[in-house]
């Protein structure tokens, strides 16, 4: 049991890399340009939050350490992401909305949880505590997945929908999945339960709708945003599916 949970582990953190990873290009491009043009910070500073919460989590649990590496690999490549942010801002008030949010999201936020749950919670508590606000903050960060599978159905088009992404969030939910379920873990099994579940259904909705209209995009021009933008598909779900059909 505790080699196959080292295994399923190792996967797991292979593939959760390459997931946090995969707005690379975009962030290459603007480098180049120098210019984040019309993308956003928002997202990005969220998924800091949430990976900064599950290094957390996994530090504070037994035997949590694949959780806190793998969490921890996010959290480096998110500052990557954020630091580009603030050095190539288009616009002056984009990089003074970035530095604000870090400031409240990234850094006051996360001191309080830590503060709170440190020295305000019985130690029998703590570990429940910090599992089910990062399980909170995952649901939240789920409504990007809901957002591409309702446009599928909408458009009856997989055109938004990449096929390696929907691939890598049912292989990616799976695997940790599974590591949950030998680990018998509550937190990750929902996060990841939920990860597996809006993956299977988008690999079925593109055995549906697959041959109506192939996606244009592949998964090394996706912009992140697929992952890392659900906060941002209430206000801004259209634009988020222009943005995504162009990339």
């Amino acid at each position: 049991m505790e080699f196959s949970l080292l295994l399923l582990g190792i996967v797991g953190n292979i593939i959760s890399v390459l997931v946090f990873a995969s707005p690379t290009k975009t962030f290459w491009g603007i480098v180049k340009k120098r210019s984040t043009e019309e993308f956003e910070p928002t997202a990005y500073i969220v998924t800091f939050l949430n990976s900064s919460l599950w290094v957390y989590y996994g530090l504070s649990k037994p035997d949590g350490l694949l959780v806190a590496t793998v969490n921890g690999a996010g959290v480096i490549l998110e500052a990557v992401y954020i630091s580009l942010f603030l050095l190539y801002a288009s616009r002056p008030d984009l990089r003074v909305k970035t530095a604000t949010l870090v400031a409240v999201v990234d850094i006051g936020l996360l001191l309080l949880v830590i503060g709170i749950t440190s020295f305000g919670l019985p130690e029998g508590m703590r570990l429940a505590v910090i599992g089910g606000i990062c399980v909170c903050l995952n649901i939240l960060m789920y409504a990007s997945p809901l957002a591409i599978i309702r446009t599928v159905i909408r458009t009856k088009s997989v055109e938004f929908m990449p096929f390696l992404l929907s691939f890598f969030l049912f292989l990616n939910g799976g695997v940790w999945l599974l590591y949950a379920i030998f680990d018998s873990d509550i937190f990750l099994g929902i996060s990841n339960g939920l990860g597996f579940i809006f993956g299977t259904i988008q690999l079925i909705l593109y055995k549906i709708y697959m041959k109506s209209k192939t996606s244009k995009t592949s998964a090394a021009d996706i912009d992140g945003k697929w992952q890392h933008a659900p906060l941002l598909q209430s206000a801004q779900g259209d634009e988020e599916e222009a943005n995504f059909s162009n990339s």
